[in-house]
């Protein structure tokens, strides 16, 4: 739900002139999302959008211009190094365990790399179940997350 909203504030925001959160909630409300303006607050904060000048005295929404990915993969590296305990899987389903408290800024870090074979993340205090797919891609994965912990 998260991941869907906040593609769907990229897309709003590459389309038009954003100046406000009032103006993204009603955006996102009339694209069909129930949202709130903390939420659109807290989708704005993490999604590190900033303003930028439009012309006299008008700002709107947009990415930084720096490469975000990088950072993003920068830090679940460290993330990974620091963090995470083991790895195992079964099926499509790989199993994560963090240090406690850690688990919510590693699958965080997950789900913004956005590799096509994951589907999602499921975070609790320690665990994250990643859930892959197809099938056949969890080789794959599970070689990615290996090398994160070299």
């Amino acid at each position: 739900m998260k991941a869907g909203r906040q593609r769907k504030i990229l897309e709003i925001i590459s389309q038009q002139a954003i100046e406000t959160q009032e103006e993204l909630a009603n955006a996102l409300r009339a694209k069909g999302y129930d949202v709130t303006q903390a939420t659109v607050s807290r989708d704005i904060k993490e999604m590190g959008l900033v303003k930028i000048p439009t012309g006299e005295n008008t700002y709107r929404y947009a990415l930084p211009q720096e490469n975000k990915l990088g950072n993003i993969y920068s830090r679940l590296e460290r993330m990974f190094r620091d963090a995470v305990t083991s790895i195992d899987y079964s099926e499509n389903l790989i199993l994560i365990r963090t240090l406690p408290g850690t688990a919510h800024a590693v699958a965080s870090c997950i789900d913004h790399i956005e590799w096509k074979e994951i589907i999602g993340t499921v975070a609790g205090d320690d665990t994250i179940l990643v859930i892959v797919k197809p099938k056949k891609a969890v080789a794959n994965v599970l070689q990615e997350f290996n090398k994160l912990l070299e």
